[in-house]
């Protein structure tokens, strides 16, 4: 087996897929069976600059080559071949923000990542104009607000897109977006799987006494569906991965998309009234709609499954962030006692510890805010524990209102589409750092939607795995076979999951907690407003 995958490695019958998540940039590779030969990953993190969090350029190519290195020195390390051909690559990355270049290709701004929350004027303007909810991370609502700041360097804008368009630009030259990830930019025609032009034209007449030299259309990048041509790695692109020079141009490139597209991909939720979740340093649960929602819900984003079909989607900025930083806390008291234990065994006992908390969490209160939150309205957070001397405070019942607290501002989104647009749900498949302690973050997923819940072995490779698998069809897909056809027949055939029905008594204690978690959200503006 060892000496068959060394020969595929050698003949280039390989597909990469790398994803530029908000911790971690992961790269994986796969055999032309659709099986993981090797991995690599980059840390790294986002800087609070000036008031916005961002990261630079240099970071976004460190990180880049960090990780796919990383990724051959483990091909080397295993099969003792040396990465040089590649059939298939795709680019994928955190969707929303704002990357604004000049005609000079120049970068006029630092990147606007989609965890700032202070596009709320653009926001609410732009979503009365289009009749469409336009959440504050979409690229087109960073524009607006530059543009009602009365930012010098709109003027100059000749390009914009997202970290996945830039990326695939630069090692491609071509400056396309999957529809997926287009669809976080500027709403989209779903009958054309393209940028509503009608939207366009009202955006055009809204900023036409500013006099601009660009028309909003000449500025964004051209959709794209999965399975579309969308270039090739040149010269120039693979020694920008590759320094080494060992790299060799040609590889196919597939559409670049956005972590929701690769997330549905990765958990096989693409087809309509399956939905996932991924959960990690921030948390969106999607659904695949039948039939267009019936009011605008500022908390909902409508977005695109790569294919093009509709997407209805509850995002919260903030999810394990504060998690992370009380399981340090506990490591470092446990290192304080002389004790060694290891960042997994922490995890896992704490996390299962939860499950023997009272079904409310015992009347305590958190708030995991380590940045604003737009489903409760907050430009900025203040992560805060809150209980009253009556509450039943121990280690499990802390545990569990803060995991539950991490899919609050979630549920709230979820609450509309399932219980206001009665939106049909029949499983959610989890992926993401929250589900790696099994039977857990999963169990009180299935409370949260009071749907079945299923984690698949592979979740744990996530989107990485998911914009290979794109890749993948881009370059194997048989003549009419769409998405769906290609992920049931080639990818899940045989695919082991882990289902979590919804315990009822999960059920009621997740409702009681949520009416705590709304009832004290003036708590938390207090933190904002005085904890400065």
């Amino acid at each position: 087996m060892e000496a068959e995958k060394k020969e595929i490695i050698k003949n280039g019958k390989t597909i990469l897929g790398i994803e530029l998540g908000s911790t971690r940039i992961k790269s994986v590779l796969l055999d032309e069976n659709n099986e993981t030969i090797a991995t690599g990953s980059h840390g790294w993190e986002n800087s609070y600059e000036d008031g916005v969090w961002t990261y630079s350029l240099e970071e976004v190519w460190k990180g880049l080559q960090s990780s796919y290195k990383n990724l051959v020195d483990n091909v080397k390390e295993e099969y003792d071949v040396v990465l040089r051909k590649i059939d298939s690559i795709g680019f994928s990355a955190m969707m929303h923000g704002y990357l604004a270049f000049n005609k000079d290709d120049e970068l006029l701004v630092p990147f606007r990542t989609w965890r700032n929350n202070f596009t709320g004027e653009a926001s609410e303007k732009l979503t009365e104009i289009f009749d469409y909810p336009i959440p504050q991370r979409w690229s087109v609502a960073h524009l607006y607000q530059a543009i009602l700041n009365g930012e010098e360097h709109v003027s100059d804008v000749d390009y914009i897109t997202t970290l996945a368009g830039y990326v695939h630009w630069q090692l491609s030259g071509k400056k396309v977006l999957g529809v997926g990830d287009a669809s976080g930019m500027f709403p989209i025609n779903i009958k054309t799987a393209s940028f509503n032009k009608r939207m366009f034209e009202q955006f055009d007449n809204l900023v036409e006494d500013k006099n601009y030299s660009w028309k909003i259309e000449d500025i964004m990048p051209k959709t794209l569906v999965a399975g579309d041509e969308a270039g090739k790695l040149t010269d120039k692109g693979a020694k920008l991965l590759d320094p080494t020079g060992n790299l060799e141009a040609g590889s196919l490139m597939c559409a670049p998309e956005g972590d929701a597209g690769t997330g549905m991909v990765a958990t096989n939720s693409v087809a309509e009234r399956t939905g996932n979740v991924s959960a990690g340093t921030s948390i969106f649960a999607m659904v695949v709609l039948e039939d267009e929602l019936k009011k605008v819900h500022p908390e909902i984003d409508l977005v695109t499954t790569p294919s093009g079909n509709l997407v209805a989607m509850s995002h919260s900025n903030n999810c394990t962030s504060n998690l992370d930083s009380w399981i340090n806390l506990f490591k470092e008291v446990t290192e304080s006692l002389g004790f060694d234990v290891d960042m997994n065994t922490l995890y896992e006992t704490l996390y299962t510890k939860s499950l023997a908390g009272d079904k409310d969490c015992g009347g305590l209160l958190a708030y995991g805010y380590l940045s604003g939150e737009h489903i409760t309205g907050f430009e900025e957070g203040r992560p805060l524990f809150a209980r009253s001397s009556e509450s039943n405070f121990n280690l499990a019942n802390f545990m569990r209102v803060n995991l539950q607290s991490a899919l609050g501002a979630m549920k709230i989104g979820m609450d509309i589409l399932l219980k206001e647009e009665n939106v049909q749900l029949d499983k959610m498949l989890g992926h993401g750092g929250l589900f790696k302690t099994e039977g857990v973050a999963q169990r009180y997923m299935a409370a949260a939607v009071n749907a079945p819940v299923s984690v698949m072995e592979t979740a744990g490779e996530g989107g990485a795995w998911g914009i290979a698998l794109l890749a993948s069809y881009h370059l194997n897909k048989e003549e009419g076979q769409s998405l769906e056809e290609f992920l049931n027949q080639e990818i899940f055939k045989n695919q082991n999951e882990k289902i979590v029905k919804p315990d009822q008594e999960d059920v009621k204690g997740f409702e009681e907690f949520m009416e705590r978690y709304k009832a004290g959200l003036p708590i938390e503006r207090a933190a904002v407003e005085n904890l400065k």
